[in-house]
């Protein structure tokens, strides 16, 4: 590889939200680093930050009880969802400033303001509601939230929900206004404009075959146009696995130790969706229930409003499902060609620790569409089948790895791979990833460019006022800032008008 190839700074692999992520900020600390794009479809967010593939929450703990665990004493331990809600408003002061800067145009095509609920029903899910309510709004990340066990209150917070229903068990909620629906896709799509108005090259439908590591260090990677069907040789200083599902067989390839015994697991999704408008206004929230017993964490069960292209839908899931593949326009041999001799065992004990988990994705496969209307109904009661479609979301490969607790443990989350020398570093996992893009991505930057950090820190701080700052040390700072994010991002406390 290494007799002809062209020379480049940084190489980022894949289109997603984290390659658009770190390649604006690389842009804005070392403006004049070359940079590449290499993605194997034929546009930017088509595979997991694409809007119709995920759940388009702004993930900031505000609604996803499985963020708050229940002790064995009852309190509440809040530290995940407090780590979440951090990152989340990390994210939205880079889009601010890219916004404040002109680097991006029209917020309201990313981000809308939208209330975030929690929904539970039963004695005991209703005390565990309203102690998760005293622990989160005694926060000042968390100001704001109101807690209601009150029909006729919820009647006016969720009327879709609310309408037919029998009110033969406690039932509660809560409510906070400054939640968001983010469309993943289109941030996604206006980042890499910005990446190409400041000369990053960026190469569609290209699929990295090959990488090894060169005698000085930086990397040589055998990439196949796949429009022309030719080879091209590139070699690069630093290089970042941002290919979502599709990230665990390039990190493979890369033959790094730290990579060696890293297993994945795909689960797959679908949600129903409703395009209805005389049905869509009765609904204004993202509605975050509890997840079923044996349920992995990104099934927790939500009606969500959507805002796409300018349009309101309903989305309600996801429903689990298993599907081998790692992408969703990938091959039924992903997991089966994942199994490397070094991460045998690991994905072994996984399988053996997993079963049941295994049992139910596949039972969710066996659901029939009005199984699933089932389910939508005890959201919705009133629910017509007619009304709703389903849609195939993107994939997720979870990680497998060996921990304390164990051989081949399954982990919920995004989880950042990097070389030693930090030349080479690779994302896997999902939830809840998109949110947190650029607290990760700043990781990302401390682990690989050590030597750089203190140089680029000023910068950082003007980007991200918080940076390097405890928000929870300064309340003051986090009114602040939930001002000027709102007023930089377009986002207003109002439910904006329906367009059909």
């Amino acid at each position: 590889m290494s007799n002809k190839h062209q020379q480049t700074d940084v190489i980022l692999i894949g289109a997603g939200i984290m390659s658009a992520t770190l390649g604006a900020l690389l842009k804005q600390v070392a403006p004049n680093m070359n940079i590449k794009v290499f993605e194997r479809l034929e546009g930017a967010g088509e595979e997991s930050s694409n809007e119709w593939n995920n759940a388009g929450t702004g993930h900031s703990s505000l609604c996803e009880l499985n963020y708050t665990n229940e002790m064995p004493d009852g309190s509440i331990d809040i530290a995940k969802a407090i780590k979440v809600n951090e990152e989340y408003q990390v994210s939205k002061q880079f889009w601010s400033y890219l916004v404040d800067s002109n680097l991006l145009r029209n917020p309201q095509e990313f981000i809308m303001s939208l209330p975030h609920m929690s929904l539970v029903q039963g004695e005991k899910n209703v005390t565990f509601l309203k102690n998760r309510f005293k622990a989160l709004s005694n926060n000042p990340l968390f100001e704001g939230m109101d807690f209601s066990d009150d029909p006729e209150k919820l009647k006016e917070w969720i009327p879709l929900i609310m309408n037919g229903r029998t009110i033969d068990q406690p039932i509660a909620a809560t409510k906070i206004d400054s939640g968001t629906d983010v469309n993943f896709g289109a941030l996604t799509r206006k980042l890499f404009t910005h990446l190409e108005n400041e000369d990053v090259a960026v190469h569609y439908k290209h699929q990295v075959d090959e990488m090894k590591r060169a005698d000085d260090g930086s990397w040589e990677l055998k990439i196949r146009d796949l429009e022309q069907d030719r080879l091209e040789y590139h070699r690069a200083k630093f290089v970042f696995i941002g290919a979502g599902g599709g990230s665990l067989h390039l990190l493979q390839k890369s033959g790094i130790p730290e990579g060696k015994s890293i297993g994945g697991f795909p689960v797959s999704g679908l949600f129903l969706v409703c395009h209805k408008k005389e049905i869509v206004e009765q609904h204004y929230a993202k509605v975050y229930g509890k997840a079923p017993v044996g349920a992995p964490p990104m099934s927790v069960p939500h009606l969500d409003t959507r805002f796409i292209d300018n349009k309101a839908s309903l989305f309600f899931g996801p429903f689990a499902g298993f599907s081998p593949k790692f992408l969703k326009t990938g091959s039924n041999l992903d997991l089966v060609t994942s199994v490397k001799p070094n991460n045998l065992i690991t994905m072994a004990a996984a399988g053996v620790k997993n079963m049941s988990l295994t049992k139910y994705l596949i039972s969710e496969v066996m659901l029939s569409k009005e199984q699933r209307m089932e389910a939508l109904r005890e959201f919705v009661p009133d629910a017509k089948s007619e009304d709703w479609e389903l849609v195939t979301a993107g994939q997720r490969v979870q990680v497998i790895k060996d921990t304390e607790n164990g051989k081949g443990t399954l982990q919920f989350g995004t989880e950042v791979i990097s070389s030693a020398d930090g030349s080479i570093a690779a994302l896997l996992g999902a939830s809840p990833g998109a949110s947190t893009s650029v607290s990760v991505m700043l990781e990302v930057l401390k682990r690989c460019f050590p030597n750089k950090i203190k140089e680029w820190e000023p910068k950082f701080k003007e980007m991200i006022p918080s940076y390097g700052i405890s928000m929870l040390e300064n309340p003051e700072l986090i009114r602040e800032l939930e001002h000027s994010t709102r007023k930089s991002l377009s986002l207003e406390h109002k439910k904006p008008e329906y367009t059909a």
